[in-house]
């Protein structure tokens, strides 16, 4: 009996110890840190119709990450589905495009569409500045928000005052309406195009070098003359880089007025909207 009670003596300041420690208020505890899960959880999912070329799609990949990545910090990228079109046949398709048979070509934008929109993807955005020109086709036959990368760059270029602006792209994209009406009419610019000449020589270095993954200086210093030539001859106060794959040839440390990648534009575009900010439009 004696020793029950000794061992009962020895129990009590433990029990004492562990029942004061039980009673602590939870509030005493230390604040923990809380990532901004949040805020990750309600980006939209971006869907993306690259391939066209892969070269540039390579890179919208990557500057969509960063831009979520630099806004949320820490291991937060972007939640991207990619269709890639096979980009060998589809060159073809846009041949017999600008011969007037747009109908394979649309077909196959729209069936990129679908597939992105099935697999979950809240909108869209076409890596390629000559595509966009179905960028309303798929809006409407698809339901699903396409953001146009002319909206995206108008918007740009308006804010930073230029009125005037050199259009560098492929043949179509600069020949066309869709890119420019965007411009004119949806943001009061002044749009000029490089010669027809020059059109083709930027065409073709487009298609046989820069889709290529090929960069060469002599394309560098050609795009760099021809841009310049706009300027002091068109007036030109600014020049759009308005072909995906021309921004990894020359940049703003290249011409002598403010340059507009577009690449980087519509990726940034892509990456508020995600974030829950509404479109250019």
């Amino acid at each position: 009996m004696k020793r029950a009670c000794r061992i009962l003596l020895l129990l009590l300041p433990m029990l004492t110890l562990s029942s004061g420690w039980a009673a602590e208020p939870a509030t005493t505890a230390p604040a923990q840190s809380v990532p901004p899960v949040a805020a990750a959880a309600q980006i939209k999912t971006i869907g993306v119709i690259g391939g066209i070329s892969w070269v540039s799609s390579a890179e919208y990949y990557r500057q969509l990450n960063e831009g979520i990545a630099a806004r949320l910090g820490g291991l937060h990228s972007a939640p991207v589905l990619m269709y890639s079109i096979a980009f060998g046949p589809f060159a073809e398709q846009e041949r017999l495009a600008l011969d007037g048979d747009w109908a394979p070509l649309r077909a196959t934008m729209l069936d990129a569409g679908r597939r992105l929109k099935r697999g979950g993807a809240d909108f869209i955005i076409i890596a390629s500045n000559t595509m966009n020109s179905t960028a309303d086709l798929i809006t409407r036959e698809v339901d699903i928000p396409v953001l146009h990368i002319a909206d995206a760059v108008g918007a740009r270029v308006k804010a930073a005052g230029v009125r005037t602006v050199a259009l560098l792209g492929t043949k179509y994209t600069m020949e066309a309406d869709f890119y420019r009406d965007h411009l004119r009419e949806g943001f009061g610019l002044n749009v000029v195009v490089p010669s027809a000449e020059e059109q083709d020589e930027i065409n073709s270095i487009i298609f046989d070098e820069l889709c290529a993954n090929r960069f060469t200086d002599e394309a560098r210093k050609r795009f760099v003359a021809i841009i310049e030539r706009l300027v002091r001859e068109e007036g030109a106060e600014g020049v759009i880089l308005g072909c995906t794959e021309i921004p990894l040839l020359i940049g703003q440390q290249d011409v002598s007025v403010p340059v507009f990648d577009s690449m980087a534009i519509h990726t940034e575009a892509a990456v508020e909207y995600a974030l829950g900010a509404p479109d250019a439009r």
